[in-house]
């Protein structure tokens, strides 16, 4: 049995280049593919609900959103105990058993669609255990963050980020296809296609990943970062950018197939929204690097406003092209506001904190408190669509309602970060490149 590592100074230049770095990479490539793998079965089911209608399970559009609603729900709830698992585990322990723990709604989906007359309420428990993936991006990033130096955790931290969200485009590319294969639809297809690649997992975790001693829980910096008003707000902004991204995610496919059912053959091409946005999430942290969070994430609420006034236009002109184009907008804006907001976090309370290692610390907490509420946000926005399609039978209350959570949002972020009165009482949020 490994045991943990006593010793890591990741600071220290000499450690680093002789030891530390091929330690963090390995680490940091094996949590990348138990992170892909959980990303890929949280949002299993926004692919497998469209078909099940072709194999004899007739749920209603409301039914049908609430398999899509569990998991979000479910995986953002996680996201907080997953924070605190690594310290309490260790990285190659908990890395090992989130990955295993995938075997459970793989299994579960496999028995429900080769089972006549499986009930909902079977399936809605198969959702809520596809939430167990949505945590592990709380527990890896966490895990990762330990390992590299604070010069270095930006690009890592991205990579490990956006090698997790890739997962939804995966699944929304492969499981269409592999369904398929043969005749008829074949949904258990869908959930033994990642067993295999789940067992790999949690051996690669187990017999090579790593614990580090240091990576001790910081309950402290937690509590001082729930009383602290920044925490929040970034949090709502989250809500819009992440909210945005995962809940698209799980109903784009459904959307099309219910708003457009002459063009359901263009499910297949679902994943290109999740793919463009996970590649446009490091494009936001490079331009807010560049010219200020604050306003890059300002201009993505602006685009992401106007790309719903897009997808209300086509509902209205029953225009699909134009649906499908400003719905891949809406991924892109959303994956650059994801890296924008997750940018301007450490430089806010840089500027609050007066010591750096504290204020590292918090702003470390902030992250996993953000991705919680953001995640929570994706449930929010398939609510919104269940109840519209539910109610009025079209998209259009619930895009009205998004758009106007966009303009909100627009409004937080100028009020606290770019009003010209926030500069002159706290100068120093202009220096740190909020």
């Amino acid at each position: 049995m490994r045991s943990w590592i006593e010793h890591w100074e990741p600071e220290n230049p000499e450690f680093w280049e002789s030891k530390g770095k091929k330690i963090a990479r390995k680490n940091l490539a094996l949590s990348i593919f138990a992170e892909n793998l959980g990303f890929s079965v949280w949002v299993l089911m926004s692919i497998v609900v469209v078909s099940l209608g072709s194999v004899g399970f007739n749920f209603t559009v409301g039914q049908q959103f609430w398999l899509l609603i569990v998991p979000n729900l479910v995986g953002a709830v996680l996201r907080v105990p997953y924070t605190f698992a690594v310290p309490k585990f260790g990285g190659r322990l908990w890395t090992t058993i989130s990955a295993g723990l995938l075997l459970i709604p793989t299994a579960m989906l496999a028995y429900a669609v080769t089972t006549p007359g499986t009930p909902y309420w079977f399936f809605l428990l198969t959702s809520a255990a596809m939430g167990l993936g949505g945590g592990n991006f709380s527990s890896s990033m966490a895990n990762i963050s330990f390992f590299y130096p604070e010069g270095k955790k930006g690009l890592a931290l991205g990579m490990n980020a956006a090698g997790g969200n890739l997962g939804v485009a995966i699944t929304q590319l492969i499981v269409p296809v592999v369904i398929t294969i043969g005749t008829g639809i074949h949904l258990a297809y869908a959930a033994l296609i990642w067993m295999p690649f789940i067992v790999l997992a949690t051996a690669l975790a187990w017999f090579f990943m790593d614990s580090l001693t240091q990576a001790k829980p910081d309950g402290q910096s937690y509590k001082k970062a729930l009383s602290n008003q920044h925490t929040w707000v970034m949090s709502f902004l989250y809500i819009g950018t992440f909210g945005s991204f995962i809940g698209y995610s799980f109903a784009f496919p459904s959307l099309i197939k219910i708003s457009f059912v002459e063009y359901k053959s263009w499910v297949a091409l679902a994943f290109l929204g999740a793919l463009i946005g996970s590649i446009a999430r490091p494009a936001g942290g490079w331009l807010a690097d560049r010219i200020g969070g604050a306003k890059v994430t300002l201009g993505t609420f602006v685009g992401l406003g106007i790309g719903t006034i897009g997808v209300m236009v086509s509902v209205d002109m029953k225009s699909f092209p134009l649906f499908f184009a400003s719905f891949i907008a809406l991924f892109i804006l959303a994956g650059v506001g994801n890296g924008s907001t997750y940018r301007m976090i450490p430089a806010i309370f840089k500027t609050q904190v007066d010591d750096d290692k504290s204020a590292k610390r918090q702003a470390a907490a902030v992250v996993g408190i953000a991705g919680a509420i953001g995640a929570a946000g994706g449930v929010l926005v398939n609510l919104v669509f269940k109840f519209s399609l539910e109610g009025s039978k079209t998209l259009t209350p619930a895009l009205t309602a998004i758009l106007v959570f966009y303009a909100l949002c627009l409004a937080t972020t100028w009020w606290f970060y770019l009003r010209r009165s926030v500069f002159a009482t706290r100068p120093s949020l202009a220096y740190a490149g909020v």
